[in-house]
């Protein structure tokens, strides 16, 4: 098979909805590293970066709330920065890039995804986002 490792996908086919934290941005523990109380934190096995996790919610409005939140991981040598909060909304909207997914059978039997990404950043303007705010300003 020509599928080796992590799956390449982009930003619009995990979430087509948009999705938006609602969680702190938390280095991985590597348990078979950590013991006897001292912490390790997790490193890709492919890129051998460390490995950063946050919680978002998918935007997805058919989707049952125990789907709604996923965990994504963050490959980055730092801790990653979420972007700046949007005034008015609850949630703090985020895109990322290089994201690829690993698919696997979970605890209960049924296939899961594991997400990974590059780079986490606010979501960009759309040309229909610029054309709304076009309107508005004439």
């Amino acid at each position: 098979m020509a599928i080796q490792g992590p799956i390449p996908v982009s930003y619009t086919m995990v979430f087509p909805h948009g999705c938006y934290i609602v969680g702190e941005v938390e280095p991985v523990k590597d348990f078979d590293a950590s013991a006897g109380g001292r912490f390790v934190q997790a490193r890709d096995k492919q890129t051998q970066e460390l490995v950063w996790q946050v919680a978002v919610m998918d935007g997805d409005p058919t989707l049952k709330p125990a789907q709604k939140t996923v965990a994504v991981k963050i490959l980055a040598p730092v801790q990653p920065v979420p972007p700046q909060p949007m005034p008015g909304l609850p949630f703090t909207p985020v895109e990322f890039n290089g994201i690829t997914i690993t698919p696997y059978v979970n605890a209960a039997g049924r296939l899961a995804y594991s997400i990974k990404v590059r780079e986490m950043h606010a979501p960009r303007q759309t040309a229909q986002t610029k054309a709304s705010a076009g309107k508005e300003a004439a």
